[in-house]
């Protein structure tokens, strides 16, 4: 058995991020659907209430983005204080043969 002791904070924060932003492309399409529904269908004020919901679903990916990058950044520095005092994750590691190509 091997044990992670720590996480790079930048590291986990960026690939959260970009998991986060990933998820809000795939939930982009959805937000568009129900704002473009909704102008369609409501009454006067459809309009400006759906063009608002255009303009947020198309801010989503950033935003998830933005708030994926600070919760990984703040969960790893929970991480490593918690590691330190609990002994962190343990993990069971196989090492295989490199897989050798010839021609």
């Amino acid at each position: 058995m091997r044990v992670v002791q720590s996480v790079g904070v930048l590291s986990v924060a960026k690939i959260m991020g970009l998991i986060h932003g990933t998820l809000g492309l795939i939930f982009m399409p959805f937000f568009l659907l129900v704002s473009v529904v909704g102008m369609a269908t409501g009454g006067g004020r459809a309009a400006l209430s759906g063009a608002a919901g255009i303009v947020l679903a198309v801010m989503i990916p950033v935003l998830y983005g933005g708030l994926g990058f600070v919760m990984g950044a703040i969960g790893a520095l929970l991480y490593n204080l918690f590691a330190k005092w609990a002994g962190g994750i343990e993990v069971e590691v196989r090492t295989t043969p490199a897989a050798s190509y010839s021609l």
